[in-house]
């Protein structure tokens, strides 16, 4: 298959079309309790929060957590997660954007380091998955970079040219794994990760969706 003709989007799914905030942060929160540590803001979370997350932790706990520990808050956190995504629903404007760029032509994909089999029937059940020509999320451990998992997923999109395709997500590990892979970047502030720490990446940050999508079709042209 030769190269497609128009630009292309990897979405990236929590933070950015998913607007879970709430779910994150209580997850967060319920796990540090395992520890016994005291819950953290959104503030706090966003200025702190960084990839592979057990880094985050680190910078919380003084050191980074044991195995034993990791395994107890990250099932701690998924299971809180599962039971509150539910009342969580997606970024305003997502749907109209997702239609407006594949109208004009144009492809896009999501890759998320969410559980793959949690995230098909959740983009599904949203009613948008017609929109993507390919949904990935994590196989394997949770708590890696996304870096390795771009390369997989660019490479099964079969013809999509890296240097039109723009990521976008909320994270720093979003860039990075753009990057990584010869593709470009924009980050949104919505998510989980603070305008400031997003600003130290070196790539654009924009306050919405919209905007997003607008500075991908500059970058992508």
């Amino acid at each position: 298959m030769g190269k497609r003709a128009g630009a292309h989007i990897v979405w990236d799914w929590n933070g950015t079309l998913f607007h879970d905030n709430d779910a994150i942060i209580g997850a967060t929160n319920a796990a540090f309790g395992e520890l016994g540590l005291e819950p953290i803001t959104m503030e706090q979370y966003r200025a702190l929060y960084c990839v592979p997350v057990p880094k985050f932790y680190e910078r919380l706990l003084g050191r980074l957590p044991t195995d034993a520990e990791w395994e107890v808050m990250d099932g701690t956190f998924h299971r809180y997660y599962a039971e509150h995504r539910v009342g969580c629903g997606l970024t305003a404007g997502a749907t109209e954007l997702l239609a407006g760029w594949g109208a004009a032509g144009r492809s896009q994909s999501i890759l998320s380091m969410y559980t793959h089999d949690e995230l098909v029937p959740l983009v599904r059940g949203f009613g948008i998955d017609a929109h993507f020509i390919r949904v990935d999320g994590r196989t394997g451990p949770s708590g890696g970079s996304k870096a390795e998992h771009m390369v997989r997923h660019l490479g099964a999109l079969g013809g999509v040219d890296p240097a039109r395709t723009v990521v976008i997500g909320d994270a720093a590990d979003d860039a990075v794994a753009a990057l990584h892979v010869g593709a470009r970047a924009v980050l949104y502030t919505g998510g989980s990760h603070s305008r400031a720490s997003l600003e130290e990446v070196g790539v654009p940050v924009v306050d919405s969706l919209g905007e997003a999508v607008a500075e991908a079709e500059r970058l992508a042209a």
